[in-house]
């Protein structure tokens, strides 16, 4: 609460102006970016977006599914439907980072207080474990391919959705792959050669 008075008071008077013409106007985001949900990792803080700026979908690992639809509860899906067909979002940006949970539970599994879901939810990224499998005996080297690795099959799954590969190929909408050091603040990005390279 001490926060929302802090936001209330200093913030809210500064930004009012921004606020009311988004309320008023409604959004039009520069990008949308599918993060994982670690509390150490905030998108908005490494871009210095303001209000309004970015369309964030947040998960464990930030996976994207394959496209299917069904009738069972897709809410990263729908996030994509609504940032892509509604909002028609110009660049789709899947954040990646190191040290994450969910990449740990992929690879050692997920047990305990986090078997109910955790476990299911992974089994989209196993096609990253495997490819990794060749720093086996490099437990940190491992930990780090497959966490780059996720990233990789995000942008995979999202050319499974036919109105992302449609408009990619109209030129209209731009895939890119980052992953943020929680440690050193640094961001590297996936270059069209498949190798992640810091930003400078």
């Amino acid at each position: 609460m001490s926060g929302y008075r802090n936001f209330r008071h200093t913030v809210w008077p500064e930004r009012r102006a921004a606020y009311e013409a988004l309320a008023e106007a409604g959004q039009a985001p520069l990008a949308m970016v599918i993060a994982c949900s670690d509390s150490r990792l905030d998108p908005a803080m490494i871009f210095g977006a303001p209000p309004g700026g970015l369309f964030v979908v947040r998960n464990v690992a930030n996976l994207v599914p394959p496209y299917q639809p069904d009738a069972a509860y897709h809410g990263t899906s729908a996030a994509l439907e609504f940032g892509v067909r509604s909002l028609a979002v110009p660049d789709i940006i899947v954040m990646g980072h190191a040290m994450c949970g969910g990449v740990h539970a992929l690879l050692h599994g997920a047990s305990g207080p986090v078997s109910d879901f955790v476990g299911g939810w992974m089994e989209i990224a196993v096609r990253a474990r495997d490819r990794c499998a060749m720093h086996a005996d490099d437990a940190e080297a491992m930990r780090l391919a497959c966490e780059h690795e996720t990233v990789r099959v995000s942008l995979e799954n999202l050319r499974t959705f036919p109105w992302i590969t449609e408009r990619v190929a109209a030129g209209k909408l731009q895939l890119h792959g980052m992953f943020y050091q929680i440690s050193t603040g640094l961001l590297e990005v996936l270059g069209d050669d498949g190798v992640f390279v810091p930003v400078t």
